[in-house]
């Protein structure tokens, strides 16, 4: 692998979360300021988020707008983050991935994981979210410490325990 920092390097996306890790409020500042800081279009930061910790009404808001497969696991996660954008611009959405990938990498670099869910009821986090009008969900960040993979339910153990794969870079580049 080239030199990558080893917060790429190392990134990986568990589903094994500590259940009784807290996620502090300092530590959740610093993930939000380095999405704040992330690059967007024209400096428009289209990106707005929902945060939760565990337990809290907006976590479980959250929470009961993901698929059942990812709320066994993800009601374990210190946090849940809601990643919306704005709507009215071909861009947002990529900023919003820039954001997502800043507070990603400054999660890391806290000794946090996340995990990032796109399968999500995008209406029903709008309606319980209570979201302003033009704002679009668009994907859930769990947060937390590692927990014991042995946690899980046998059916998500092999792929929280295989190996991470890449495509070559090769097979990446169009020419």
């Amino acid at each position: 692998m080239a030199d990558l920092t080893p917060l790429l390097a190392f990134r990986w996306s568990p589903r094994a979360f500590d259940p009784t890790a807290e996620l502090p409020r300092e530590d959740a500042r610093a993930l939000l300021e380095a999405a704040r800081w992330a690059p967007s279009a024209g400096n428009r930061q289209p990106w707005r988020f929902a945060l939760g910790h565990r337990d809290d009404e907006i976590f479980k808001r959250i929470l009961v707008n993901l698929p059942e497969p990812d709320q066994r696991w993800a009601q374990r996660a210190s946090a849940l983050l809601l990643c919306a954008y704005r709507a009215g611009h071909a861009g947002h959405a990529y900023d919003l991935g820039q954001a997502v990938a800043h507070l990603t990498v400054q999660a890391m670099a806290l000794g946090l994981h996340v995990r990032q869910l796109h399968d999500l009821d995008h209406a029903g986090l709008a309606a319980d979210l209570d979201l302003p009008a033009g704002l679009r969900p668009h994907a859930v960040v769990a947060v937390g410490q590692l927990g014991d993979p042995l946690s899980l339910p046998a059916d998500l153990l092999r792929s929280e325990t295989d190996l991470r794969h890449r495509l070559p870079l090769a097979d990446l580049l169009l020419s």
